[in-house]
C-alpha cells in the first residue's frame, strides 16, 4: 500500500542551483544547511552506479547496521522507491515512490530500516547514494520487487531488467518469518520533521 511521504518520515530536498551560460553549481551536501531541517546524519560512504534503461535495482537493505541513504540522480531519471520494513513499525509494509532526475536535482533521504530500489526511466542513469553506515554484504537482503502484499505500482511502460539476485528476492512475509528484518526502535534521531514539505517550498533552496 502506498502512503504519504510525511507518514513514513522520508524527506525530499531540492538544493539551490546557481546556473548561467557556462553551466551550473550546487551543493549536494552541507551539514550546517540540512541540519536545521532535521537531517543530522553522519555519512561514511558514497556510492555511484550507472544503469541502462529498464534496469531495476533492489529492493535492498541491511538487517544489521542498517543504512540511511541520501539519494539523487546525476544523469537521467529513475522511479525511486522506499519501503518501511522495520518490524514493529506503525507504517510497516508501506511504500513511497517518486521520480528523481538530473534536471530537478531533487534528493530523497531514506532512514535506516527501509528497503530501497529504483527503476531507470531514461536511456541511462547515474545514481548517487550517501550512506550512514558502510556496506556490509553479509547483512544485505533483498525484498522482492513485486511482492503483491507490498503492492508497489512500478511504471508499466517499461519492462524491468533485474539481476539474478534481485529476481530471487524474498517476500516481506518470508523475511518476517525468517527474522531477517531490522527492528523498529521508535522515533529516530534521523527522522526529519515536516518531511512532507518540500525543501524548495520551505527554504527556497539551500
Amino acid at each position: 500500500m502506498k502512503h504519504s511521504l510525511g507518514s513514513l518520515n522520508l524527506s525530499i530536498f531540492e538544493p539551490r542551483i546557481f546556473g548561467d551560460d557556462r553551466g551550473f553549481f550546487l551543493e549536494t551536501w552541507n551539514e550546517s544547511k540540512y541540519a536545521p531541517f532535521g537531517l543530522t546524519s553522519t555519512f561514511v560512504q558514497d556510492n555511484l552506479s550507472r544503469s541502462d534503461k529498464g534496469v531495476l535495482r533492489g529492493l535492498h537493505y541491511q538487517n544489521q547496521n542498517p543504512q540511511g541513504n541520501l539519494v539523487s540522480v546525476l544523469e537521467g531519471s529513475v522511479f525511486d522507491v522506499a519501503v518501511d520494513i522495520r518490524s514493529g513499525s506503525p507504517t510497516f509494509g508501506q511504500w513511497f515512490g517518486l521520480v528523481l532526475d538530473s534536471k530537478s536535482k531533487k534528493q530523497m533521504f531514506i532512514p535506516e530500516g527501509f528497503a530501497h530500489g529504483f527503476l531507470v526511466l531514461s536511456e541511462s542513469a547515474t545514481f548517487m547514494y550517501k550512506c550512514t553506515t558502510q556496506y556490509q554484504p553479509e547483512h544485505e537482503h533483498t525484498l522482492l520487487w513485486n511482492d503483491p502484499k507490498v503492492g508497489i505500482v512500478w511504471p508499466r511502460e517499461i519492462a524491468p531488467t533485474l539481476s539474478s539476485k534481485d529476481t530471487q528476492g524474498y517476500t516481506l512475509e518470508e523475511l518476517t518469518t525468517a527474522e531477517k528484518l531490522p527492528k523498529y526502535a521508535g522515533k529516530s534521531d534521523n527522522d526529519v520533521e515536516n518531511s512532507d514539505v518540500h525543501f524548495e517550498k520551505k527554504v527556497q533552496g539551500i
